[in-house]
């Protein structure tokens, strides 16, 4: 909770990484509270009202997660709405003809989009969502401790520079310091 408010305010994109990092976190636990307060919350050296907060934290993304059926897998409707509004604003920024820069790092990263969705064989995710999950996938094979191709890599450094001017547009953005239209 404090983490992802802090991230929340600074960095959507490691926002959402980090969310769905929790979700995952939240499922090896088996949506089990207790074991959440054992395994995670206990570990933070906090007060106890901060810990009770973190603890009501978990206990709305479980309830959450349950009344969207995510025990097993996918993402939360609040982590959706980060990549619908990121998309909404990554179209506004390519439509707009004001963000050259923008534009031109998103087609250096295209080819990547467009060989990751053709390798992952889902194609009813968005562009912007692809990029996370190449992001999330990767981060996922780190903590696993497997070994990632030179082309992945390249891949990956392309997409993270590109997340991350969307995501210095998107502080622009809520900052009201960007007009795009």
């Amino acid at each position: 909770m404090i983490i992802a408010h802090k991230k929340k305010k600074e960095n959507i994109a490691e926002y959402l990484l980090y969310m769905w990092q929790i979700e995952d976190l939240i499922r090896a636990n088996n949506l089990e509270l207790d074991r959440i307060q054992a395994v995670i919350i206990d570990k933070f050296e906090q007060p106890e009202e901060v810990k009770k907060e973190i603890r009501d934290w978990y206990e709305s993304l479980i309830d959450m997660m349950r009344r969207e059926d995510k025990q097993e897998s996918g993402h939360l409707q609040l982590n959706q709405n980060v990549i619908i509004d990121l998309t909404d604003l990554h179209l506004r920024l390519i439509q707009s003809g004001k963000e050259p820069f923008y534009v031109s790092t998103y087609y250096k990263t295209l080819p990547y989009i467009v060989e990751l969705r053709a390798k992952s064989g889902d194609d009813k995710k968005g562009e912007i969502e692809t990029c996370f999950s190449a992001l999330y996938g990767i981060l996922m094979l780190r903590l696993k401790g497997q070994t990632v191709s030179e082309e992945t890599m390249n891949a990956i450094k392309q997409i993270s520079v590109f997340l991350g001017m969307l995501n210095d547009k998107h502080i622009q953005d809520i900052n009201s310091e960007l007009n795009p239209e």
